[in-house]
């Protein structure tokens, strides 16, 4: 069986190396985007992306117009990525060099990195760029508890998958006019105020390239700090689109592997696919999962979402699920309510 990548995938990365070296012979530079990134006791994960931006780019008044229009959606889709660029990372008196994907993306994994529980700040930087710095919620070994929680329609309102709806929220509208589902950061901060070092992972089917308004969302409607597991867009290096079912999936269970001792509260809703992989996830790692909530959508939210109204209901005793306790409740109000009397999240 070939190794090779699929050929839409190659096609794309000719691509991005031909636009690369254009922009570069008329001075374009290279700048350093950090993800938030978490980390146990041994093993830190760093997550970022190096691209391309004009000179002006980097200076005060760049950086701050950059901003303001990076605030209409569309155009945190248009970004240059650097392929194959090699990059630093530094930890104290630590370094340790790594080199971007095809799409520009850092996910470096670096051990006995020696940084304490809670949250550090460690330096990055490629060849070509300035330093910068990426947060890193470090966890510490003894924690138990952790939240994850999905973004579209749990957190924020989106009304994916409905490609018009959805192309109008994230490439047309401005981001303070999105909205955030009610009582969701209340249920948030509840939560963390019984576990306050716990860690929380917000996983998504949406672009890395939204990650810098996703982050400013959160701060602005007091949501808790956290790393985000987003996707890369287009050609896969095994067909033309990238499946959202799986990588969520793949996320909980490298979780699993990131932080063994920590079981999860896992917040979804039921406008896509999250009652089915939450489910299949805790049959796989059934002491993994403290419980699961589910948000309910509106009828008009789930016609738009294409969803279902379907919730979980295992009916076989034996199944690992059963003894799992699932919520729903149509906003973090009703939720909280419902999660109040759990003995499992005390």
């Amino acid at each position: 069986m070939s190794t090779r990548p699929f050929f839409a995938a190659q096609v794309e990365e000719f691509i991005d190396r031909r636009i690369e070296a254009t922009l570069r012979t008329i001075g374009w530079q290279e700048q350093v985007i950090c993800y938030t990134g978490y980390a146990s006791g041994t093993s830190l994960r760093i997550l970022g992306r190096v691209i391309l931006v004009p000179k002006r780019a980097r200076s005060p008044l760049g950086k701050a117009t950059e901003d303001l229009i990076h605030r209409r959606g569309f155009r945190n889709f248009f970004s240059t990525a650097c392929v194959r660029a090699p990059f630093t990372i530094t930890i104290g008196s630590l370094t340790v060099s790594g080199m971007t994907d095809r799409g520009g993306y850092i996910d470096q994994r670096v051990r006995d990195h020696g940084l304490p529980p809670g949250w550090q700040q460690v330096e990055v930087r490629s060849a070509g760029s300035a330093p910068a710095l990426a947060d890193v919620h470090v966890v510490g070994d003894d924690e138990t508890f952790g939240l994850v929680s999905d973004i579209d329609d749990t957190i924020i309102t989106t009304f994916l998958p409905r490609p018009l709806i959805a192309a109008w929220n994230s490439f047309i509208r401005d981001e303070s006019a999105r909205q955030a589902i009610p009582g969701m950061a209340r249920l948030y901060k509840s939560l963390l105020a019984r576990h306050p070092q716990a860690p929380v992972v917000y996983i998504s089917t949406g672009a890395w390239n939204t990650h810098g308004f996703l982050s400013r969302f959160l701060k602005r409607h007091d949501y808790p700090s956290g790393p985000m597991l987003l996707t890369d867009w287009g050609p896969t290096n095994t067909g033309w689109f990238r499946s959202g079912w799986q990588h969520k999936a793949e996320a909980l269970l490298q979780l699993t592997r990131d932080f063994p001792n920590v079981s999860w509260l896992l917040v979804g809703d039921d406008g896509q696919h999250d009652p089915n992989i939450y489910t299949d996830f805790a049959r796989i790692a059934p002491d993994h999962v403290r419980a699961i909530a589910i948000r309910q959508l509106t009828p008009t939210e789930q016609v738009l979402a294409h969803g279902s109204t379907g919730m979980i209901d295992p009916d076989d005793p034996d199944d690992p699920v059963a003894g799992i306790p699932v919520v729903s409740a149509p906003d973090g109000r009703g939720l909280l309510t419902a999660l109040d009397g759990l003995p499992q999240l005390n």
